[in-house]
């Protein structure tokens, strides 16, 4: 289907942009890569009458290293954070699950703002995002504001962003060094949204795990953030029983939809349940010197 008809801006500044949103109010939508608002435009399921799009905003893009942290402008494609080194050595969970959002094509155009910012439940980056403890940096005519990635999914496709706020970076805390991390999904096809997927990151203390944290990805309204997976292993040496425990902790946490094509509730609970274990097993891994 075509979209309904628009007038396009393409600002060259965040103010500018920000301008536009201002004018324009709820008849402007921002658009980043465009892989989740354009198929909605083309069913008519978002007809703004105005589209801002960030592409020609150099500022941001790029990844900063800030000392305690990277800054990553949401205008960075995935492409980018899958051939950073920087990222890949200190975090690579960030290359991991980049490498398994949609495909190749969508990778060259698709950003990691677009893909946190929308509170679509089925998108890869809001869990890893919730692992790390990320948080979303905005700015609207009222000036910017930080918004912590644990607080900022309010369900499906509702956010904290205020009208007129656009995400400019993500600020990723540098995980402890020893840390270990993953994201693990299933799928029906490649490219496919996950029936189920888990972030896992872990860090080991005198061969005690001191520090955890389990999210799903596209089992309920928003990823979820599995406080009680991430308690079950603190303390624990990650043994088979206490993955375990953690595993059954995310499941009850899951709220699939009770009809859905990727599965039953039941089934889908099911899933995210083994994805855990898969993915804190690997992040155990990686966190213990000398294995990958």
């Amino acid at each position: 289907m075509i979209p309904a008809a628009f007038d396009y801006h393409r600002p060259a500044s965040v103010d500018d942009a920000v301008k536009l949103l201002a004018q324009y109010g709820d008849e402007a939508r921002v658009v980043a890569g465009g892989h989740s608002l354009i198929p909605m435009m083309k069913l008519r399921l978002a007809q703004p009458s105005h589209l801002v799009d960030l592409q020609d905003i150099a500022a941001l893009k790029g990844v900063k290293d800030t000392g305690a942290a990277f800054e990553i402008g949401a205008m960075t494609t995935q492409r980018d954070i899958i051939l950073s080194k920087v990222l890949a050595a200190a975090v690579p969970i960030l290359k991991e699950t980049s490498e398994q959002i949609a495909d190749p094509q969508v990778r060259y155009c698709g950003t990691l703002g677009g893909n946190v910012a929308n509170g679509d439940p089925g998108n890869d980056m809001p869990a890893v995002m919730m692992a790390l403890d990320a948080v979303y940096l905005v700015k609207g005519a009222g000036g910017t504001r930080e918004i912590k990635a644990r607080g900022f999914y309010q369900g499906a496709y509702a956010t904290a962003l205020k009208d007129g706020e656009i995400l400019t970076a993500i600020r990723i805390p540098k995980p402890a060094a020893g840390h270990g991390s993953a994201y693990v999904k299933q799928k029906r096809k490649i490219g496919d949204y996950a029936t189920a997927a888990a972030a896992a990151i872990v860090a080991m203390s005198g061969g005690k795990c001191s520090s955890a944290a389990v999210v799903l990805t596209n089992v309920g309204d928003a990823a979820i953030f599995a406080e009680a997976a991430g308690r079950a292993l603190v303390g624990t040496a990650l043994d088979a029983a206490a993955i375990a425990q953690a595993a059954q902790a995310a499941a009850d946490a899951a709220q699939p939809a009770p009809k859905d094509a990727r599965g039953p509730a039941d089934f889908r609970k099911s899933v995210a349940g083994v994805m855990v274990v898969s993915a804190v097993e690997a992040a155990a891994r990686r966190a213990r010197p000398g294995q990958a």
